[in-house]
């Protein structure tokens, strides 16, 4: 798992506009190279537009994000708005994750 980890960090990031394309063009292309932060931000801490992008695709019926994908995303943007002082919204973000039970 490690390796695979390292891999994705060296891997060079595309802009988000071709990831896009690319899940235009095939309903199945991979969620997580979308939503990751460096698509569209030097700051690869910055989740807003990732978790904002995610409620859009859920919405339109894009649900092949791993679980695991699914909750570094929400907890990553909570973690993000709960340093500036905005926990309530932090909250709202959190009971975004599904519950498997």
């Amino acid at each position: 798992i490690e390796a695979s980890e390292n891999e994705e960090e060296e891997a060079p990031h595309q802009d988000i506009c071709y990831h896009l394309l690319k899940l235009y063009s095939d309903r199945h292309y991979e969620l997580h190279p979308l939503l990751n932060p460096r698509t569209v931000t030097a700051d690869y801490l910055d989740y807003r537009l990732s978790w904002h992008l995610w409620m859009v695709l859920q919405a339109m019926n894009y649900t092949h994000l791993s679980e695991k994908h699914q909750t570094m995303v929400h907890t990553s943007f909570a973690a993000q708005l709960e340093a500036v002082g905005l926990w309530e919204w932090a909250i709202f973000v959190l009971l975004h994750i599904p519950d498997v039970q």
